[in-house]
């Protein structure tokens, strides 16, 4: 007999990686621990081979199961997009959105995608920009919805938070600091929101900083920390093995989060809030590190 694949067993695969064991799986899919252990046992069952190492240790999946999860990663995408697709409303018209440069890259772009694959009809035009560009767009109805950066401080009651992250003080790994001279600085321009904590709260503490580059990229900035031009804030999730994390220097900067907010309350922009709110797990897992 043909192997069978259960869509709840490879949900289940999928919750039990994402969310690093059985039991953490069992709570987000609101199941016991026994019976997300029945799904995989079965699909083991039924493709004749173990999915899950099961020794202190190892890795999570077994070949089998690495194999296996990356079919069910794309089995489980276009399940759901089909019964979305069948049950959809029928919607027209625009949306403007606004995100930041480092958000081009992320799981949104699949989710936009999929978006215009369901709604045809609704055109959505992107724009990329900083994120109190975005915010200034958003107040003066240029733009419908921003996905953006805030410090967790001024997260509003009607934000969609996708995740948070930690900023940090980041340099080259060779490069040194001279006590004895101003802290050559990598700056984003004045619409950054880093740079204007910066000069809010670490210039008044008595460090002495030189603005050696100035640049609107995200790409650029992380081109020059590793060049050893200076030092930035960045997120965490930026940092590679040739920078370095500066924790003792300076003040240490605020968390922030990834938001969503909106300016319009049209049936599209719904729509796609709802749709980006769907995967707001996968775009946390394809993000944070």
């Amino acid at each position: 007999m043909t192997p069978r694949l259960d869509i709840d067993a490879l949900r289940a695969l999928q919750a039990i990686v994402a969310h690093g064991g059985v039991t953490r799986a069992a709570e987000h899919l609101a199941l016991s621990q026994s019976a997300v252990s029945h799904k995989i046992k079965r699909l083991e069952d039924n493709i004749g081979s173990s999915l899950l190492n099961r020794k202190p240790g190892a890795p999570m999946l077994s070949d089998a199961g690495e194999r296996l999860l990356g079919y069910a990663n794309r089995i489980l995408t276009l399940h759901d997009e089909a019964v979305l697709s069948l049950g959809r409303r029928e919607l027209a018209g625009n949306i403007r959105l606004g995100m930041t440069e480092d958000i081009t890259g992320s799981g949104l772009a699949r989710i936009l995608g999929r978006f215009a694959r369901l709604f045809p009809e609704v055109s959505v035009r992107t724009h990329v920009a900083q994120s109190l560009s975005l915010q200034s767009q958003l107040e003066n109805g240029q733009i419908d919805i921003s996905v953006m950066q805030v410090f967790t401080s001024d997260v509003r009651p009607k934000d969609m938070v996708l995740f948070k992250d930690h900023l940090c003080w980041a340099k080259a790994i060779d490069l040194q600091l001279d006590p004895e001279r101003p802290v050559p600085f990598l700056s984003y321009d004045d619409n950054c929101f880093y740079r204007k904590w910066m000069l809010e709260h670490v210039a008044s503490n008595g460090c002495q900083f030189k603005t050696v580059l100035e640049c609107t990229s995200n790409a650029g900035i992380l081109a020059a920390i590793e060049a050893g031009l200076g030092v930035s804030i960045i997120s965490r999730r930026h940092v590679t093995q040739h920078l370095e994390v500066i924790d003792h220097l300076f003040t240490p900067p605020p968390e922030i989060a990834y938001v969503v907010r909106t300016a319009s309350s049209s049936k599209a922009v719904r729509a796609l809030v709802e749709e980006i709110g769907h995967e707001t797990g996968e775009f946390s897992r394809l993000q944070v590190v």
